[in-house]
């Protein structure tokens, strides 16, 4: 090829490059190459096709040939270039810098431009993989090309500026001729800036500024820049604030530096910097409390401060707060922490480090920290290794201050004080300046003897000196307290080293208490107070009890119990276990008059201290006012058992004791008035005992008292309860003679009040009863006139005052509102008053009143009766609830008899069954039974009230306690309720005493008189009972009630054969308005008279008016009965049908009895099936049960009888089995299963083969069930074995096997192994059978298994739900409760299972009202909470539900009387052994023996 063809295909090549055709090009340049090898354009051109095609390997191959060929010329250099640059590959990058670095060679003489642009690109690359140096080089050449070719300043500026961002973003990675480069940019930028000063020249010189003080050697240029920059922008602080930083840091702390942290204060008071270098120059003028100040508040806003952590570190030392800085050392980093680490570790293995080493630690300034850390590491000091350590020290380093005091520590800690004394005192030789062992040498002292503590020249001396060398060591001038106070005797001395001592630790607890403790003794209350306000405000909770303990104590004695409660509250979340503190809040309880709760305070400071007698009597006194006076009595005497000649023990047993025959004659009484009358506290004593009788019904007061209190020498006399309270009026004045104080008076006032109260319960004289109030009131003025800011004095002139015989109203309110200013948590007061606005008709006040009453003392038991008074006079609907919630509260005579009557109203109502209202008072709460027991309570102590009694025994006729109901009803001895009392005696079957009843009292009364009518009825009276129904008659008001009397009638002449009479008194009744009853009746005349016209026609009559459940059994019997009169036998069979499929086959089974005798076999059959559905036996009714029934079946005919008897009869042996078992007796007939297989097996009777088979199948298995249950084991077995050779594929018969072998094997109470576990698990995977699932559940749940146990019960209750089984729903579901509860039960920390209980248990009683679901929410309940009162709740509704089955019953009976001893409720005891007793419950009367014999 010629030159001018090669040529012509180079051109060709082009044209096909700039046609985008890379492959014709790459076609004429292999042309060109086979003529000429080394054709440079050629070679470039297939690279640049090569590299548009994607073929990058040999685009790069060509362009090197090219560059082999021709290296300076830039075509392929300038390919090469961008070959590299649209590749993905990191490993090109390095080969891409030098086709830069060549490029820029090449374009260095030619196109300046064309160099800039590849210069930046070759940055850029340097900048990605962070080679800063080579990207400073370069980026230096471009600028200084700009330079020469005379670039403007703005541009060179933003050049620099640029350099210092490619720069700026690794400074701390780059070498020293990076960071100078970079250094020089800044300076560059900055000179370059222009206009200056403007934002961005001063944000430029912050960032320049920031980057020098990253280089602690750049110091020089740092303080320059920022004298420039404060030179040029003197309002800005950041210059300055970053010099002084520089400052901290550095540790250096120069005249200049000073200079500059005053400079930065006077230009921002809130600089971080600048207050840390005011807390430095602070630190250096020994200010060490600003300085610690100081550097706190600097180092909130600047933490990274390191070198200001230190100095904080330093000041905290100097005035000994040690762990602050041992605490700052951790935040800094900081040297000392170090040192002293490094000082213990050489110490713990000195045997293996140089003693100069040692030495040299030793010297520095740390040795208390060493001690301090060495405490923290738990090393003591009496550890032989220090003593060694100290040996060898003082062996290397005679004169070494530290290492004698380090002699003498380990002395003065194992108490060897005289070689301590030696070893401080050459310590002190050494260095005199050091406070610690002037200190240490005076404990010595202090410690060696009586006469060194005692000698001034020693302990004293000492003690200054270290207190005058270190005015911060509060520890010395604590030890200078105690020799002020316990050697010198000078308490204002000791106070002022003891205050100093606190002021410099806040936490010494010994200095603040006995600065406190000094301050009360001199009488200075407001320094006491003052420092302990001060600890308490700055205390977290839980901290500082001393603080809280005395100021509670200071307000207990200044007599502000309310603050005292509040502090003492305080001090006891501190230490719960403080006895003394609890004691102290009792007496703050009972100075505020919350008396109940100071009751619980005294219990609880007795319990965790049963030393403390005073907080027991203490307890006993409460109980004694809140008239408890049995525990009270019980209380004292066990203080006297312990200590005999304990007086207020003594004291206190006097006052309660009133009930015991003849105390008041007693020796004690007798000896202190004659030979002590004087004593103004004894006749107040005797006053109280004898005014505290007013409590009691006057029938029970009747005490002897000796003649010397009556005024007379000798002998006794027997005082009613007005003479009582008389000689307590006089026993006032006697003890006011003696002593006038203002709580004599309020007593004296408060005893009149009580004569007044008791006249008028008797009805005596109105004057009497008025001049004794009048007394009343005067007294009480007196004591308040006397001591006007006690709250207990105004609440009794109100209470007086506001008595209806005085009714001075006005003065009443003023007298509690005064009470409750001078006592705001008067409980008492505001209930009083609420009350007062009660009686006087201001609602809304009164409503107030006890609400603020009820925010003071929820548990205050009045405030709520008053709320349950406002509820009942305004007609709220939580009238009921209030008044239950007081008898919850407390035993109270108006909440008791309030709630009682309540309940009694809502039961009287027959319409407000199904209420919400109802359900939820009675139902749910267990109204009947909380009634009936506080009623029995009011009735014990109030005898007289009759109505309480008729409402007794209405309520305990409810609950079916009927001996309880009868002594209640003839205790009433109102007329009108002995009607009641007549009622109930009919009710239960004493007929004669109810006729008795009639004949003592005139009845006038509807329900009376129809009572008597049909007592004489069942007496067989009939004369005098039809005269009784046609009184009744003449009295009633109502058509229904005349045609019930009407119907009566008709029945008693039908009795005498009158039966044209009978049917005309029928006729009468259904004239108007006829009742059910009547037409039943007439329709019952009917088919005895095999009237089919009458039947008929009342029949239908009866159908009209009554439908539903009520009276379906004799409405479906009387139905049936009129259908077979008429013949139609098809109506019979639909009648009968639509009551088994409405209501059950039991009662339809009996009706098809009753109906014809006939077809008695069948009919018996069926009745005995439907009543064992219907879970009937023995048990339950003797007369009517599926086994007599069945029997009866069979005796008829048994030749020729359907074997389906034979397996009913088998299923009532069973079911009767069953139930023997579960009352633990012997099953009376057993070995009857075989027999019984036999006979059905036998009875074919042409009967069809499935049905024949499925009763041999059923038979089988239910022998099987049988043998298992009663132990027969192997018979069990062999009879299943043998089942299954008849009948291989039998899955039932296969599960019995595996069931039987199970059982064997659990007998044995071994562990199964997993492969039998897995085994039962497929046999009962291939079943369907509810039983099945829950029969491997127990199983599992017998190995423990208790998640796979839940898990098959679920399976059963998923089975149960896709058969529609209602059965295996309930057992399901049952079950799984039960398998819950036993494991909560078991105390298992699981909140699974306790949910999993109230679950299972609330969908059975959607199924069901079921007393089983009940019973075990009521014991999930026991286990959660024992003593709670929704406990009782739940297990009285249980036990008190009429209906439920005794075994449950019996149950709950069990666990009820375990919460009542736990809750010492022996009223509720009573009434619970009672109903165990009248249902015959053995354990629960056994359990009440053992639990009243250990109380």
């Amino acid at each position: 090829m010629s030159n001018k063809e090669v040529k012509a295909a180079l051109k060709s090549a082009r044209e096909a490059i700039r046609n985008k055709e890379y492959k014709e090009a790459l076609k004429h340049c292999k042309a060109v190459l086979k003529q000429e090898k080394n054709n440079y354009n050629a070679w470039v051109f297939i690279g640049l096709a090569a590299a548009e095609l994607e073929q990058p390997d040999q685009a790069k191959g060509a362009y090197k040939k090219a560059i082999e060929l021709e290296p300076n010329q830039l075509l392929a250099w300038q390919g090469l270039a961008n070959l590299y640059e649209k590749s993905n590959q990191t490993d090109v990058k390095g080969d891409l810098a030098d086709v830069y670095k060549k490029l820029l060679e090449l374009y260095g003489s030619g196109d300046k431009q064309k160099w800039c642009d590849v210069c930046n690109k070759l940055v850029e690359l340097y900048h990605q993989e962070k080679k800063y140096l080579e990207v400073a080089e370069t980026w230096q050449k471009l600028i200084t090309i700009k330079r020469e070719e005379g670039a403007e300043k703005a541009e060179l500026h933003q050049l620099w500026k640029r350099m210092i961002q490619l720069l700026a973003d690794s400074a701390q990675s780059q070498d020293n001729k990076t960071l100078q480069m970079l250094l020089n940019a800044f300076e560059e930028a900055v000179n370059s800036a222009d206009p200056v000063p403007s934002e961005d020249h001063q944000n430029l010189y912050k960032d320049f500024i920031q980057c020098l003080s990253k280089f602690p050697h750049e110091t020089t240029k740092l303080e320059k820049a920022c004298d420039d920059m404060i030179a040029l922008y003197p309002t800005v602080s950041y210059p300055l604030e970053v010099l002084c930083l520089h400052f901290i840091e550095s540790g250096v702390v120069s005249e200049e530096a000073l200079h500059r942290f005053s400079k930065l204060l006077e230009m921002d008071s809130s600089s971080s910097p600048g207050i840390i270098g005011f807390g430095i120059k602070c630190l250096q003028e020994k200010k060490y409390e600003e300085a610690v100040k100081s550097l706190t508040e600097g180092l909130k806003k600047a933490s990274q401060c390191l070198g200001a952590w230190h100095y904080l570190a330093e000041a905290q030392m100097k005035i000994h707060k040690h762990r602050n800085a041992v605490l700052s050392c951790n935040q800094g980093n900081c040297l000392l922490i170090e040192r002293a680490s490094a000082v213990l570790h050489l110490f713990m293995q000195s045997s293996q480090c140089g003693l100069c080493t040692v030495g040299r630690c030793w010297q520095q300034p740390y040795s208390f920290a060493f001690r301090s850390l060495a405490a923290c590491a738990g090393v003591s000091w009496k550890d032989d290794i220090f003593l060694q350590i100290s040996q060898e020290l003082l062996l290397s380093h005679p004169d070494l201050a530290e290492a004698h005091a380090l002699e003498g520590f380990i002395h003065y800690s194992q108490k060897k004080y005289e070689q301590a004394e030696r070893s401080f005192q050459n310590a002190i030789e050494r260095r005199a300046g050091t406070a610690e062992y002037h200190q240490y040498l005076g404990l010595t002292y202090w410690f060696m003897s009586d006469e060194t503590k005692k000698d001034k020249g020693k302990t004293l001396t000492h003690f200054l000196k270290a207190a005058k060398l270190d005015s911060y060591l509060g520890s010395v001038f604590c030890y200078l307290g105690n020799y002020y106070r316990d050697i010198a005797g000078d308490k204002s001395r000791a106070r002022g080293c003891y205050k100093k001592a606190f002021e410099l630790d806040g936490t010494d607890e010994e200095s603040g208490t006995a600065a406190v403790d000094l301050s009360v003794e001199l009488g200075d209350m407001d320094t006491a107070l003052s420092i302990l306000n001060e600890v308490t405000e700055k205390a977290n909770a839980g901290t500082v009890k001393w603080a809280w303990l005395h100021r509670g104590l200071y307000y207990l004695r200044t007599g502000q119990p309310s603050q005292a409660v509040a502090d003492l509250q305080a001090a006891l979340r501190a230490d719960p276990k403080d006895s003394n503190c609890w004691e102290s809040l009792g007496e703050a309880y009972f100075g505020r008059g919350s008396y109940a709760t100071a009751l619980k305070a005294f219990k609880k400071a007795s319990e965790l201290n049963p030393e403390l007698v005073y907080s027991i009597y203490r307890a006993a006194a409460v109980e004694q006012i809140l008239g408890k006076h049995e525990n009270a009595i019980a209380t004292y005497q066990e203080i006297l058992k312990k200590t005999e000649e304990y007086v207020p023990a003594l004291k206190g047993n006097f006052v309660p004791l009133f009930k015991a025959v003849n105390f008041l004659s007693g020796k004690s009484v007798a000896v202190a008035t004659k030979h002590r009358p004087d004593i103004s506290s004894l006749w107040k004593l005797l006053g109280d005992t004898c005014t505290s009788v007013h409590v009691i019904s006057p029938a029970k007061v009747n005490v002897q008292v000796l003649g010397l209190l009556l005024g007379k020498n000798e002998g006794k006399q027997m005082l009613k309860k007005n003479e009582l309270l008389r000689l307590g009026g006089r026993c006032y004045g006697r003890a006011l003679k003696l002593m006038p104080l203002p709580n004599i008076w309020c007593d004296l006032g408060i005893n009149y009040y009580r004569q007044a109260e008791h006249l008028t319960a008797v009805d005596a004289d109105m004057n009497e009863i008025s001049e004794l109030l009048e007394k009343s009131l005067q007294c009480l003025k007196k004591a308040v006139r006397l001591d006007s800011k006690n709250h207990l004095y105004w609440n009794a002139l109100g209470v007086v005052a506001s008595c209806s015989a005085i009714g001075n109203y006005a003065l009443a309110q003023h007298s509690f509102i005064k009470s409750v200013q001078a006592e705001q948590i008067n409980v008492v007061a505001w209930t009083n008053l609420g009350v007062l606005y009660l009686v006087t008709g201001n609602i809304e006040q009164a409503h107030e009143a006890f609400k603020v009453a009820q925010s003071l003392e929820p548990s205050y038991l009045l405030c709520w009766i008053g709320q349950a008074l406002i509820a009942e006079t305004v007609g709220s609907y939580d009238t009921m609830d209030l008044f239950r919630h007081t008898t919850e509260l407390s035993m109270h005579t108006e909440g008791a008899k309030g709630y009682a009557h309540w309940v009694c109203s809502t039961l009287q109502d027959k319409d407000n069954r199904n209420t919400e209202v109802y359900l939820y008072n009675i139902v749910q709460m267990n109204a009947i039974p909380a009634a009936q027991v506080v009623m029995t309570k009011y009735t014990e102590r109030n005898p007289d009230d009759a109505s309480t009694f008729t409402m007794l025994g209405y309520l305990s006729e409810y609950m079916d306690l009927k001996r309880q109901a009868k002594d209640a009803y003839e205790r009433s001895s109102l007329s009108s309720f002995s009607v009641k009392v007549f009622l109930f005696l009919h009710a239960i079957g004493e007929c004669d005493k109810a006729i008795e009843v009639y004949t003592s009292i005139p009845l006038t009364d509807f329900d009376g008189i129809v009572g008597v009518a049909l007592a004489y009825f069942k007496k067989g009276l009939l004369q005098e009972s039809i005269k009784a129904y046609e009184k009744a008659l003449s009295v009633a008001e109502s058509e229904q009630d005349k045609a019930h009397i009407l119907t009566a009638l008709a029945i008693i002449e039908y009795k005498q054969n009158k039966v044209d009479a009978a049917k005309t008194l029928l006729f009468k009744c259904s004239l108007k308005e006829p009742s059910t009853e009547s037409l039943k009746v007439l329709c019952t005349l009917g088919l005895v008279k095999q009237d089919v016209t009458l039947a008929t026609a009342a029949l239908k009559e009866l159908l009209k008016h009554e439908k539903g459940k009520d009276g379906i059994y004799e409405r479906c019997l009387i139905a049936s009965g009129v259908y077979a009169l008429q013949g139609r036998n098809v109506a019979v069979q639909r009648e009968v049908s639509k009551a088994i499929h409405r209501y059950g086959g039991a009662m339809a089974g009996n009706i098809a009895h009753a109906l014809d005798s006939s077809y008695g076999k069948e009919v018996l059959l069926n009745v005995a099936v439907n009543q064992l559905a219907a879970g009937c036996h023995m048990l339950k009714d003797q007369r009517e049960n599926p086994l007599k029934n069945i029997q009866k079946a069979i005796h008829l005919c048994p030749g020729d009888y359907n074997p389906a008897a034979w397996a009913v009869l088998m299923a009532a042996c069973h079911t009767e089995n069953t139930v023997v078992c579960l009352n633990n007796t012997q099953p009376k007939r057993t070995g009857l299963e075989m027999t019984l297989v036999s006979t059905i097996s036998a009875k074919k009777n042409n009967l069809p083969r499935n049905y024949i088979q499925t009763l041999e199948d059923w038979s089988l298995c239910q022998a099987i069930t049988s043998l298992e249950e009663t132990g027969r084991i192997s018979e069990a077995e062999a009879l299943c074995t043998k089942g299954l050779k008849s009948c291989p594929e039998h899955p039932a018969l296969f599960l019995l096997l595996r069931q039987v072998q199970c059982k064997q094997l659990l007998q044995t109470h071994k562990e199964l192994p997993d492969t039998i576990l897995e085994e039962l698990r497929k046999t009962v995977m291939t079943s369907s059978s509810v039983a099945a699932w829950q029969w491997l559940a127990k199983v599992y749940q017998s190995q423990g298994m208790m998640v796979g146990a839940e898990m098959c019960y679920r399976k059963s209750l998923q089975l149960a739900s896709q058969q529609g089984s209602w059965s295996g729903k309930l057992s399901s579901l049952l079950r799984l409760a039960m398998l819950a509860l036993e494991i909560c039960m078991a105390n298992v920390p699981n909140e699974h299972w306790p949910s999993l209980v109230q679950e299972a248990t609330t969908e059975a009683l959607k199924l069901s009202p079921c007393p089983l679901a009940s019973l075990l929410q009521a014991l999930l309940q026991y286990n959660r909470k024992m003593g709670a009162r929704e406990t009782r709740r739940m297990l009285e509704r249980v036990v008190y539900q009429p209906g439920n089955p005794e075994s449950i019953v019996s149950v709950a009976r069990w666990y009820l009387l375990q919460h009542l001893y736990a809750k010492d409720d022996y009223e509720l005891i009573d009434v619970l052994v009672e109903n165990a007793k009248a249902n015959g419950d053995v354990r629960a009367l056994e359990l009440n023996k053992k639990l009243s014999s250990s109380a």
